[in-house]
């Protein structure tokens, strides 16, 4: 997949079929209309392109409170797209300058003019432009002037999936993490550059990556314990166990941590920067009187996990 930041004179994509949208999760209901844009690329010998911003609308028109909560970063957006199958992915930088751009011109300035487009796919209740008041009638409207396609994702298919990134974040928020990756279609992701902590986990032999998170507004799951798959750079990957929280076993601080213990490792990670796939919740984080008390629980949560990894196989 090839990205695009920018869109000057010589840029040019064969034939684009094209959407619209921020496509935060890449869940279900965004995949089926990837699915289409690549059946249309082939039947047209084009290609498949999402036209999205960055950053996030909400985050630059309402910048005090916006109180967005992501569901991928950049990159784990864009590894998503692409293993999609998706061809191009162009990001715009919205800014409050470009928010007032009419729906009108929005289509005829870039669509048009800069992409050429050959097809616009949406779902029937598609809005866009300044204060969101393009919609599909005016697409179609705009397509009889100027001789491109309009395909329509009819409101049975999209109310059928019945799929939202609100509905994945209320998920991942209440702590279902099965609910959040069936509409995801697969494992949540977290990721992060390992760094150096108290290495408490040593010493009551659990040690730990400590997960420094590289986006503030990524979402961060209900806390507790999570079965994980972690995943490194160099293609490695370990069955491990993360809690999510505070530690208040050990800490008075209000630090939230991330902690991921990964079963049958040795070594370090420092520096690395990783991706943890969250699996299934195991408990809630829990506070215990003395390191014993806490020793002996990871030690039950390892049992549950390894059982849950040698049913999976």
């Amino acid at each position: 997949m090839e990205i695009h930041h920018q869109l000057d004179q010589s840029f040019h994509i064969p034939n684009p079929i094209l959407t619209i949208g921020t496509f935060d999760g890449v869940h279900l209901g965004h995949q089926k209309i990837i699915s289409r844009l690549n059946e249309e690329a082939q039947k047209h010998q084009g290609s498949s392109v999402l036209f999205t911003f960055h950053p996030h609308p909400r985050m630059v028109l309402n910048p005090e409170n916006h109180g967005l909560q992501l569901l991928q970063t950049q990159e784990e957006k864009m590894a998503k797209l692409e293993r999609n199958g998706l061809d191009h992915t162009i990001i715009y930088p919205f800014t409050k300058d470009f928010a007032q751009t009419q729906a009108s011109d929005f289509v005829t300035r870039f669509l048009i003019e800069k992409l050429g487009v050959h097809t616009i796919v949406v779902g029937y209740d598609h809005q866009f432009g300044k204060n969101r008041e393009g919609s599909l009638e005016q697409l179609i409207e705009l397509s009889g002037k100027h001789g491109f396609r309009v395909i329509e994702i009819p409101a049975h298919e999209i109310d059928e999936i019945n799929i939202s990134s609100t509905k994945i974040r209320q998920a991942l928020l209440s702590g279902d993490i099965d609910t959040a990756n069936k509409f995801l279609n697969e494992a949540y992701e977290i990721s992060g550059i390992v760094e150096k902590g108290r290495q408490l986990g040593r010493e009551i032999g659990f040690p730990t990556a400590n997960l420094q998170l590289t986006d503030p507004n990524k979402l961060i799951p209900k806390h507790g314990v999570y079965a994980v798959r972690v995943k490194r750079k160099n293609g490695t990957a370990f069955d491990g166990m993360m809690n999510i929280g505070f530690k208040p076993s050990v800490s008075t601080e209000k630090k939230l941590s991330c902690e991921v213990h990964l079963l049958d490792f040795e070594g370090d990670l420092y520096d690395e920067n990783i991706s943890v796939s969250l699996l299934k919740r195991i408990r809630d984080e829990q506070r215990f009187e003395n390191l014993q008390g806490l020793r002996e629980q990871i030690a039950q949560d390892e049992g549950l996990i390894r059982s849950f990894f040698a049913a999976s196989l």
